[in-house]
């Protein structure tokens, strides 16, 4: 994974000095709230419902075992002995004093982290799939052109105060995209032509919240060497029509309704014409260069362990199950990548303590060369486990509560704080999930009605990004009461999707029971293997409707 150079260190200690000098002024009076607001936000600082909050950075969610071991200790001194994963990849911090920040800003500045950008109308944190770099189908690692994003995107002067916020992702995958990147304002779905050159399919326009919205594809093919002109060009063509009159409308994915995917596309187009050739355009030693700071790790040549699997996996069937779930193929044979499960029933999801911040650490360390991977869905993955460990890993894990085998599965559910922690909620959404997952803690019949995506936020935000669930949950306010409207249909996946509403809203103690009602629909209608999606498709919503409200 990419090293801090010295530059890197400089500019970090630089913007931890300088953010100290206005955290004091600010405390002393010296700077008004509304002054302070702009700088603490590209700080990554909010002012939450009951506490400040910190969103630290974790660039296309690669963590080093040192900089968990950090975080686990300022969770610990300067927080509440927790921290939380979310859907873009970063870590939060709940509870922290506005005084302490800077100190916890020049901790994390020691082990290479940071929080800039990861809040205000700025390019946030670039994602990408947590499988990059060791999956056998993808086009090339995406890892390297992530960190060419990031490194002209962090504290670019003509996009540090664009109309909205601006979040980009990076898939490779060929089948799958673990990295929702239609719902992105810039998504790049890295491709090959007819040549065998490597490029991008360009979707822009994508985005949750108030009006969600599938991204459409504004180029088919973008060479490699050109991605960065080409993203200055959409920024600028953003930065120049983009609404700032009302934020509501701000979002780029507004300007290309309004200009229609075609109208965006050749400005875009007309924009970059002028620029394609600038110095900005990278060549073969630049990409090259960030290759090289994603080398592959030394592995090692592992006997064959496929009868002793099997005679494991027949022994013990929690093992067999965890196997089936948490467990990936990875590239390099003898290898296998495993999804370590924050969502235990009973625990908020992707809420991690400082202990087991440490845990990971040590099981990085042992298991996967000192790095974890931060998904999208809140869990955490060790990309590089030998399979002739596997068992020994799994004996481990079980008791510190990653071994829950539900990936993928209705109660692995991504879910954004909601209003137990966050001031623009309408609604809670961490009792939701876990009233879910215990109407569903059944481990068979989770397996026999197999992979449901279940997302919910606490307002339309869409931090839990339920537009594109399969089932999504939306926390509203009815005269101050709270109240969750489903949506069914939903998919962040190649084959992405808005989800449609079911209808009114339900209380939350009905919660359980309606999600039980649309798994039972699902159930009597599903042809052989058929999955929740393609039913719901072919079904659509009326069954859901008749039964739900009957």
């Amino acid at each position: 994974m990419y090293v801090y150079d010295e530059h890197d260190r400089q500019i970090a200690a630089e913007r931890v000095a300088q953010f100290r000098d206005q955290t004091e002024r600010a405390l002393a009076g010296e700077l008004r709230e509304d002054e302070f607001l702009p700088l603490r936000l590209q700080n990554g600082l909010y002012v939450q419902r009951l506490a400040p909050m910190l969103r630290i950075a974790v660039p296309y969610g690669m963590l080093r075992s040192a900089q968990l071991r950090r975080l686990a200790r300022i969770t610990r001194d300067y927080d509440k002995g927790y921290a939380h994963f979310t859907t873009r990849q970063n870590v939060q911090l709940n509870w922290p004093a506005i005084e302490d920040v800077p100190d916890i800003l020049a901790e994390l500045a020691e082990v290479e982290m940071h929080a800039n950008q990861t809040s205000g109308n700025c390019i946030r944190n670039t994602t990408t799939d947590q499988f990059s770099g060791v999956q056998a189908d993808e086009i090339t690692d995406p890892r390297p052109y992530c960190e060419i994003i990031r490194q002209w995107s962090t504290f670019h002067p003509e996009f540090a105060f664009l109309p909205r916020k601006f979040k980009v992702a990076v898939n490779a995958s060929e089948h799958t995209d673990r990295a929702a990147i239609q719902v992105h304002d810039i998504g790049l779905q890295m491709v090959r032509n007819e040549q065998g050159e490597l490029g991008f399919r360009v979707h822009v326009g994508g985005g949750l919240g108030r009006t969600p919205m599938v991204g459409p594809v504004i180029r088919e093919f973008l060479p490699e060497h050109d991605l960065l002109t080409y993203l200055e060009a959409v920024l600028r063509v953003y930065n120049r029509y983009g609404r700032r009159d009302n934020k509501f409308k701000a979002r780029i994915k507004i300007l290309v309704k309004a200009l229609t995917p075609e109208g965006f596309a050749a400005k875009v187009e007309d924009e970059w014409s002028h620029i394609k050739d600038s110095p900005t355009r990278l060549t073969d030693e630049a990409i090259n260069r960030f290759k090289g700071y994603f080398t592959e790790p030394d592995y090692q040549q592992v006997p064959d362990v496929t009868e002793t699997l099997a005679t494991q996996r027949f022994e013990n069937r929690e093992f067999d199950q965890w196997i089936a779930h948490n467990v990936d193929a990875h590239k390099k044979p003898g290898y296998a990548i495993v999804t370590l499960t924050m969502k235990k029933t009973g625990t908020p999801p992707g809420d991690v303590s400082d202990r087991q911040l440490e845990q990971i650490a040590d099981l990085a360390d042992q298991y996967s060369f000192g790095e974890v991977r931060v998904t999208h869905q809140q869990n955490v993955v060790l990309a590089d486990v030998r399979k002739d460990q596997l068992f020994e890993l799994w004996q481990s894990i079980t008791p510190m509560g990653f071994a829950t085998a539900n990936l993928n599965t209705l109660t692995d559910v991504i879910c954004c704080p909601g209003g137990d922690y966050c001031a623009l909620a309408n609604a809670k959404s961490i009792p939701v999930a876990e009233a879910i997952q215990r109407q569903f803690d059944d481990m068979d019949y989770l397996y026999d009605i197999g992979n449901i995506d279940l997302n919910i936020s606490g307002c339309m935000n869409a931090c839990g990004h339920h537009h594109v669930g399969n089932i999504g949950v939306l926390g509203v306010d009815k005269k101050g009461e709270e109240f969750y409207q489903i949506s069914l249909g939903g998919s962040s996946h190649h084959d992405a999707a808005i989800g449609k509403i079911l209808g009114p809203s339900f209380a939350r103690d009905d919660m359980p029971e309606v999600i039980q009602k649309i798994i039972n629909v699902y159930v009597d209608h599903r042809t052989e293997e058929e999955p929740f999606l393609d039913t719901y498709r072919r079904i659509g919503i009326e069954p859901f409707k008749e039964r739900v409200y009957a």
